[in-house]
This record gives structure tokens, sequence and C-alpha cells, in this order.
């Protein structure tokens, strides 16, 4: 008998990794060539990798949700003949044990990270990343604070983790100098997996690390099926790279909180051309806007010649999209894979809402806030539903459940530094239009700063979704799954109408909703909408439902 190891075909399109979805196989089976073991997932479709021989399973490498490089082991047999393997009995990797690639020790001129499964070897206490919350079972690495060779205190903070809800600054639990980070942005690290290796004064949490040479960086070999240490080759003697004007050796990634890294692709800046005044060279929101200040130029010993308002533009820059960002693309996406959408766009006469509002607003006392328009859209929508409460409602359709709400909690997208959040307004239902607008500007506020909480961000029932400041005649809103509509109020513009046979100037606005058209028929989709309609051009019946 021999030992075959398959490793992850070539799924196409140039990936050089796919995510594990799911086994169709255990260890101990007797699988037959072409028979499906696992579900594969790549950025395009899932795909189905069937076995190339028959044989018994002796090991499977890979939970659901890793990701595994192409030309990786996959699956392990015992066959007929020698197979493609070494006699030697393979370690078996059931799922529910997690696997533990190589390491290798090497000296790099730049810091680099092990990945987030790869086992602590370097330093005498590991610091695992801890429960943030919710069972969640695995976060984001959003950012690094640290760097291999820094000595940190105790409560410093090490790195930036996302969880579904927000993101987390993980501080350290001890004093010591770093020996190796495990994990780069963008990738996911398992609750109580390795996250910081420190050397530390005393026992530590594991064995006294081997004396070796300083600070090796630990590297993981991805197709290794067992732990191998291999030394690290004696690096060759070159020049040092000269630092830029940024303080920056050439190729090191500039240390940036998520807010600043958004806020720079937002204003379209590389991040590498910016010099930080933070600790350890960190970049500041300060440091952009002197940035911008001085027209977004590379610093002076960089600069190239000076461009022409013609000059021919060369290259592209690729953006790893990590964090929020990619949370909110995989919302996104999954909405619109999930559900069918059917969208209904209707115009609006807001003359008399805006009649009423600038009345109120000359009237309010000094304690009440100022109205804009939508607590009078968040109240029509609250009366409407009360004659369609169906679409006041979340679709579970795993389970083929539909969950309908009595309390209106009222999501309103809102974009922050961070990305769009969906901050909610908690029964909209019970609130004057003051209320309403103090609690909108309350949670959106709180979005925006980054202190909303977590169930201020969870649990609407219906979302307003609002471009009319930005202009816009129409648009096609994406339900927030699990809801089952979402309402999108546009610009108000005075137009010139026709009514009563005269033409007449009003303030117009178009609303665009979406609705899961497995829930909402069409028909009803209308209604709802008309009757949001017939509310706010008679405003006075607002509050007197």
């Amino acid at each position: 008998m021999g030992r075959f190891v398959f490793k992850l075909p070539d799924v196409g399109e140039g990936t050089a990794e796919a995510e594990l979805v799911a086994w169709h196989i255990a260890v101990g089976d007797r699988v037959e060539e072409d028979q499906i073991v696992a579900d594969i997932m790549t950025d395009k479709a899932t795909v189905e990798i069937t076995a190339p021989v028959s044989g018994k399973v002796l090991a499977i490498h890979g939970e659901p949700g890793q990701m595994i490089p192409v030309r990786g082991p996959l699956v392990e047999f015992e066959v007929e003949g020698a197979g493609n393997a070494a006699d030697a009995e393979p370690t078996p990797t059931p799922v529910a044990a997690k696997s533990e690639p190589a390491l290798v020790a090497v000296e790099a001129p730049k810091v680099e990270t092990a990945p987030v499964n790869a086992p602590a070897v370097a330093g005498n206490y590991v610091f695992k990343l801890p429960d943030v919350g919710e069972g969640t079972a695995e976060a984001e690495l959003v950012g690094w604070h640290v760097k291999v060779g820094d000595a940190v205190e105790e409560d410093q903070i090490l790195a930036d983790i996302m969880t579904d809800k927000a993101t987390v600054e993980i501080t350290s639990p001890i004093n010591g100098v770093v020996v190796a980070l495990h994990g780069d942005a963008g990738q996911q690290v398992p609750v109580g997996g390795p996250l910081v290796s420190f050397n530390v004064q005393g026992k530590g949490n594991v064995a006294a690390a081997p004396a070796a040479a300083p600070a090796p960086v630990a590297k993981a070999e991805k197709a290794a099926p067992a732990p191998v240490a291999k030394a690290a080759p004696a690096p060759k003697a070159e020049a040092k790279p000269v630092p830029a004007m940024t303080g920056r050796q050439p190729g090191e990634r500039a240390l940036a909180s998520p807010a600043v890294r958004n806020r720079a692709r937002d204003l379209g800046i590389d991040l590498a051309f910016v010099p930080g005044s933070g600790p350890a060279g960190r970049i500041q929101h300060e440091n952009l806007d002197a940035f911008v200040a001085r027209g977004g130029s590379m610093p002076a010993a960089t600069s190239g010649t000076a461009s022409s308002t013609y000059a021919r533009a060369e290259g592209a820059t690729e953006t790893k999209i990590i964090g929020l960002r990619r949370k909110i693309a995989e919302k996104m996406a999954e909405s619109v894979r999930r559900i069918p959408h059917i969208t209904y766009v209707e115009e609006i006469d807001m003359t008399a809402v805006e009649e009423l509002r600038a009345h109120l607003n000359a009237t309010k006392a000094k304690d009440q806030p100022k109205l804009n328009v939508l607590p009078f859209i968040a109240r029509a929508i609250v009366v409407a539903l009360r004659d369609q409460p169906t679409i006041n409602s979340h679709y579970d359709d795993e389970a083929g459940v539909l969950t309908t709400h009595a309390p209106v909690h009222l999501g309103i997208a809102a974009q922050t530094p961070n990305g769009l959040m969906v901050p909610v307004v908690r029964h909209a239902e019970a609130l004057d239009p003051y209320a309403t607008a103090l609690e909108i500007a309350r949670v959106s506020g709180a979005a925006k700063d980054g202190s909303a909480k977590r169930e201020e961000l969870s649990g609407s029932t219906i979302t307003i979704t609002s471009l009319g400041t930005l202009g816009g005649v129409v648009h096609t809103p994406i339900i927030n799954h699990p809801e089952v509509a979402i309402v999108g109020p546009n610009k108000i513009a005075e137009r010139v109408v026709v009514k009563d046979g005269q033409m007449v100037v009003c303030k117009m606005m178009n609303l665009s909703s979406s609705f899961d058209h497995r829930i909402v028929d069409g028909h009803d989709a209308a209604v709802f909408v008309q009757r949001i309609k017939g509310l706010l051009e008679h405003p006075a019946t607002l509050w007197m439902n």
C-alpha cells in the first residue's frame, strides 16, 4: 500500500488560493475516483473538488472557512501501489484539530508576518487572540501597531481586530519584546489562536526558546504536510536601502489606523509617500491634512519632474479590500445574490412638508432640534407599515421563516470614515418629530465618530438610505439583509408641474424603494409607497394616525 497526497488543483483565473467551504468526506472513509471530496470557493464560484484516485482517507488538511493555497495538500489517501509520496506514516489532520504548517526561520530586511495558525516557536510568551464577544469564532486582522523587535509595554495597543460589528483595539497583557507577529492585514485570526509572540522576563507561558540568531521572523511553508524546522540561510551581504523622506525603508508598510487608511483611500493618497508624526512613524489625520495642503505631492527628495496637465499616466494601483470595506462588500453581494429585488420609484410633492418644517423650525423651543426632512419620512414609514406589517420583517430564507416585527427599528444608512454603517433608531413608532431628529443625529454621530455600541448597529427592521444631499434623480437601493424593504429618498428640487390645469412650481422628491420580491409582491410595494406619498403630501395626517 502507498500514500497519495492530493493537492488543490489550479481552479482557474490565476487564483493563488481558494476558500474551503465544506468537506464531503471524513478521515477513515473509503473514497472512489471522481467522488466529491470538498467544496472550494473562488472569487467567482463554488467548485466541487473530486478525488483523482480511489483509496482510504488518511488525513484532510484545512477547516471550512480556511484559505487553501493552490498546489497545497488537501487530502491524503492510502492507495494500492506506491502512490505519490514517501511510505512514512502521514500526520493525520482531522477537521476538529487545526493543522499547523511548518516554520522556517529567515532573516528579512522588512517585517514579515506568519500565518495565523502558525505555531509560536520564537519567544517564551504567546499572546493569543482573546474572545471578542458575541460568540465570534474568528476576527479579521485589520492592521498592526507593532513590529518585530519592538519593546512593548503592558496595555500598549498591538493590533486592530474587526468583528462583524466593530473594530477593536487589542492591547498587550504583558511587557516584552516582540519576536513574531502571526497574521497579515486582511487575514482571519481564530479566537484562541496565536497573535503575538514575546520574549519576556521570567518563565513566560511556553517552553523557553532555544538560543539562536537574534529575532528571526517566523515564516510559514504552506505546502509542508508536517512541521519541519529548517535553519535560516546566511543572509547575503547587500547594501542597505536608503530611507525615504518618510523615514521608512522602501517597501516598508506605513503604519496607520483603519480610519486613516480609509480616508486616504477616499482621497486617492498612497500612504507610502506620507510622513507620519505619531509613535513609530504612525500616520495621523493631521499628516494627511498636511500632505493634501501641499498639493498631495511626494517629498522633494523623491519627487520626479513636474507633471503637465496633459502628461500621460502610467501604471496601476492595487488596493487590498480588507476590514469593514470587505464586510460591506460581502454583505452587499450576499443581499443581491440571495434577494430578488424589485425597485419602485414614485415622485412626491414635498411642498407642504417643507412649509410645515420651516414653520416648526421658526417656532421651536430652545431645547428642540432643527428638523430636516428625515423625521417626516420616518413617520410616514411607521404609519404606512400599520396597513402592511409584513414589510417590517426579517426573512430567514434558509429556514423558510418570516419574522414580522411589531416595533419599527429604523435603520439609517450612514457614510462614516470607516465605511457604510447602519445605526438603528429603535421604536421609531413611539417618537415625535423632535425625538426622531435627536435620535437620528445621536446614532448617526456615534457611528461616524466610532463610539456606537454594538446594539446600536444591529437589529433594524427596515432601513432608510438617503442620498438627497448628494443630488441624484433616482437610485436602486440594496436591501439590508435579512430585511425585506429599504426606502431611499432622493433630492428635493423645484419643478414645474401641472395641478388643476395650471402650471405651478412645486418642491418635488423622487422616492426610490426596493423590496424582496419573494415576500413583497409588486402590488403591495406600490400600495406601500403610495401610502407614504399620501401622508407626505398631507403632512397634517402624519401624527393623526
